[in-house]
């Protein structure tokens, strides 16, 4: 079969395309690298997608402004984005949602503990995979034809446009021509000697918290070819996870909510950063990076007892010891450094009565260094808690520059055939730092503008 336009990846954004474009008239098939069990990317780990509304929308309460939704990116990112394309994403949301919903997605309230949301993020009920799987439902009673087990291995360049796409299916190298072509293959985060290359030897100790599925592969073959680039390949979005997490896709669950209610430690049992910064979904992922410059790229959450029904709860049961001392044995700490640490900063706590675990308390230390700003309550209360943490890279922001129409270019030119959407262009707006939900927003927004321009392109 000819078909219009070839879509590869096969996450939300990818999808988002698909549906857009068949609905528009276009043939399209998808080509997704993964087996059909695994499909979706690191689309099927989410849980949540960040939306500005006017007034209540959907299961979201109050209002969530553009001007609001813009300074929170820009506090994350250090201003590190793209302007024009950040307003275009967070303006574009609020009509996503009932879209979302015309196709299947259906939502929930919002998590309670660390994770409210009830403003700003749209929980999808059954998670990413509930998301993904109903837009495949969605997709393929348009007509989009879907192939598993497909990695694109080359796109073939030809001055301004793409003439061919290889993959491999069943065993064989396989050829299309389509009239258009959509990358939505996320970033090269699971080729973890990518990763190495831009970090160095420390990236080997990072776990990789998406699909190993997404290797770079397209990324590379277009970068080689020319196509303009945008970000930096040792910026992603990269949070602190459980250390007992597997090197590939463990997913969100792995992720730890507990560090605003405690002390995070080094292997010398030295903390190195404020705990307290901020709400936690706006400083979690700024983690990943904190412990990626620790010594073996390793921190420890400490915690006591009256802290650990106070956010969500972890895949894997916290260590536990009766002394701070047993704690420390435990992680492999040492005793004395601890016990050092916790007493200094429980010296440093102050009046706790107006802490308030869900927004920020001025509950400060004094005269401590590094502070811990908010929720800062001394650690004296047995059982003693404690978690491993690790660096998890969810995507990479290294990737294709487009414009408001997601347009792919080569020096001066756009590519007149090629469009990417979803985490493969995030590092456009994305120049370092994370706000969550925020990549399901690209992703949407991004995959209907590529899936509406190529099916006008292709018919």
């Amino acid at each position: 079969m000819n078909y219009d336009i070839a879509i590869i990846g096969g996450g939300n954004a990818a999808l988002c395309a698909a549906i857009t474009a068949a609905e528009k008239g276009a043939r399209v098939i998808i080509l997704e690298a993964a087996p059909k069990p695994y499909r979706g990317g690191n689309s099927r780990h989410t849980r949540n997608f960040r939306c500005m509304h006017s007034g209540p929308l959907g299961p979201l309460v109050d209002s969530y402004s553009e001007a609001e939704y813009l300074d929170d990116l820009l506090k994350v990112t250090d201003g590190r984005t793209d302007i024009g394309l950040a307003r275009l994403a967070i303006r574009t949301s609020e009509e996503c949602l009932p879209w979302m919903q015309e196709r299947g997605v259906r939502f929930q309230p919002s998590l309670s503990g660390t994770l409210s949301l009830a403003r700003t993020n749209a929980f999808f009920l059954g998670g990413g995979k509930g998301l993904v799987n109903a837009y495949y439902r969605t997709a393929e009673k348009l007509g989009v034809t879907v192939c598993y087990d497909a990695p694109v291995t080359h796109l073939e360049l030809d001055d301004d446009r793409i003439v061919f796409l290889d993959y491999t299916h069943e065993g064989e190298t396989r050829r299309l021509s389509p009239n258009a072509v959509i990358v939505a293959s996320g970033g090269f985060q699971a080729d973890t000697d990518w990763l190495a290359r831009a970090w160095g030897p420390a990236a080997k100790n990072f776990l990789i918290r998406g699909t190993p599925y997404n290797r770079g592969v397209v990324l590379a073959d277009l970068l080689e070819q020319g196509i303009e680039q945008v970000g930096d390949p040792t910026q992603c979005h990269a949070v602190a996870i459980d250390g007992r997490a597997p090197k590939f896709d463990g997913g969100i669950v792995t992720r730890l909510d507990c560090v605003p209610f405690s002390i995070v430690v080094n292997k010398h049992a030295e903390r190195f950063y404020d705990e307290g910064e901020d709400v936690w979904p706006k400083r979690y992922a700024i983690w990943g990076r904190l412990v990626a410059a620790q010594p073996d790229q390793v921190g420890y959450v400490i915690i006591d007892g009256k802290s650990l029904n106070l956010f969500m709860p972890s895949v894997f049961p916290p260590i536990k010891a009766d002394t701070l001392e047993g704690l420390a044995v435990e992680m492999g700490l040492p005793p004395d450094r601890l016990r050092a640490t916790v007493d200094q900063f429980n010296a440093a706590c102050g009046d706790t009565a107006a802490f308030h675990p869900s927004e920020l308390d001025g509950v400060t230390t004094t005269g401590l260094e590094p502070p811990k700003t908010n929720w800062a309550r001394p650690i004296v209360e047995p059982p003693f808690y404690g978690y491993s943490l690790r660096t998890g890279v969810t995507f990479t922001y290294l990737g294709l520059k487009v414009d408001e129409t997601a347009q792919c270019s080569i020096g001066n030119r756009p590519v007149g055939n090629l469009w990417a959407a979803g985490e493969t262009m995030a590092g456009s707006i994305l120049g370092q730092g994370y706000l969550a939900g925020f990549g399901m927003t690209i992703g949407t927004v991004f995959g209907r503008i590529a899936g509406r321009e190529a099916a006008d392109y292709a018919n």
